[in-house]
């Protein structure tokens, strides 16, 4: 068909997508060592805490060399012409570069001078509305409830207020979930890695199902360059690590999984999917919560625990979901590993419901739970 229209020529650009993120994840490993450097000389470096892991001074600003890889990848993307159209068709890349390059800001100076928590919020609040001026927001919500006869559930249609909403709240809830479990060394890297590339791989369906609709080339190519960034900043990261992300980093990866989350999902034609197909892409609960179910119940769940106990919800403390698993006996690294099991089963799990049938999906994820349960619980074992 002709582009035009609003669809392109059939067949997926998987390997520009891989070349996209391969030479992001190339710039951000290159370009991390020297702001490691710059860390060190400007005095962005953290200080070891009663409630920190790492036991001497880390540079931080991590999050400037991932923002610089994934402006490299976007200006390759936009040098080839099939993904271009990314460009060409929407505000979306834009939206993610400008806004990522404002909240790395907020973030460089937080881990410089530590910004209170209000500061942050507030930074966070804007560049989640610079993403919704520039397009990025939720149309079409699918809910379980209201369908007709043989329909499971229904659609609802937004208006622009009540979309723009709901995406500065998702996108407020995964920055700070991300910044939220980034507590071990390559903990938020590699959730971050997880969840992007599953999103990705969902973003791809969608362009398949779509028959090349030309609006579903930004998610895909939003979430390949943080999928690039992550894994090249994770050689530095895991530990032991070099050099931390920091605020800069944490708060990017938010803020592009929630854009690539909104795009993806957030702009689906219901009329193209079916009942069960709809109920994977509509349903945030499946597709974004899934996504970052493991810091978005940290986040939760901290929230909670500093609320009974009558302090700000921003307030730091040691009791973590990976400082628990340190508790019972998990090494660093294991314990960062189990993360990464349980975020990989559920972000892949929910994306899987989307690609095959459901019944087959819910026996592999429910054989992944009960080893990772296992192994999650061999520490408690030993010692009783």
């Amino acid at each position: 068909m002709n582009p035009s229209s609003g669809f392109a020529p059939a067949g997926l650009p998987v390997r520009e997508y891989l070349l996209v993120a391969l030479v992001t994840a190339v710039l951000t490993f290159l370009l991390t060592g020297l702001v490691r450097v710059f860390a060190i000389r400007i005095g962005a470096v953290a200080y070891p805490r009663q409630r920190d892991v790492h036991v001497v001074p880390m540079p931080r600003l991590g999050g400037l060399a991932m923002y610089l890889g994934i402006c490299g990848g976007m200006l390759l993307a936009h040098q080839l012409p099939v993904l271009r159209r990314a460009f060409d068709y929407s505000f979306d890349p834009t939206a993610v570069l400008i806004g990522g390059g404002i909240i790395v800001g907020i973030g460089m100076l937080d881990d410089r001078f530590e910004l209170d928590s209000l500061t942050k919020l507030a930074g966070q609040t804007t560049c989640a509305g610079i993403l919704v001026l520039f397009g990025i927001q939720w149309f079409v919500l699918w809910v379980p409830w209201g369908g007709d006869e043989g329909v499971v559930g229904s659609v609802l249609i937004l208006d622009q207020n009540q979309g723009g909403l709901l995406a500065i709240l998702l996108a407020v809830t995964m920055i700070n979930a991300i910044n939220f479990v980034d507590g071990l060394d390559g903990l938020a890297s590699g959730v971050g890695l997880i969840a992007a590339s599953a999103t990705c791989v969902f973003s791809l369906h969608l362009l398949d199902q779509s028959g090349g609709d030309v609006g579903t080339y930004s998610p895909a190519l939003i979430a390949a360059t943080l999928a690039g960034a992550c894994l090249g900043f994770l050689p530095h990261n895991f530990q032991p690590a070099r050099i931390f992300m920091g605020d800069s980093g944490s708060m990017l990866i938010g803020l592009m999984l929630a854009a690539s989350s909104t795009t993806a999902s957030g702009k689906a034609n219901p009329s193209l999917y079916g009942a069960t197909d709809a109920i994977a892409i509509f349903s945030p609960l499946l597709i974004v919560a899934a996504v970052l179910f493991i810091p978005v119940l940290d986040l939760l769940m901290a929230v909670v625990r500093r609320t009974r106990r009558g302090v700000s919800p921003f307030a730091a403390d040691k009791m973590h979901l990976h400082h628990r698993l340190l508790e019972i006996g998990h090494s660093q690294r294991r314990a960062v590993l189990l993360i990464y099991l349980w975020a990989g089963l559920l972000a892949f799990g929910a994306v899987a419901v989307t690609l095959y049938d459901i019944s087959f999906v819910v026996w592999g994820v429910g054989a992944g739970v009960l080893v990772a349960v296992i192994i999650s619980a061999i520490p408690r074992l030993r010692s009783r």
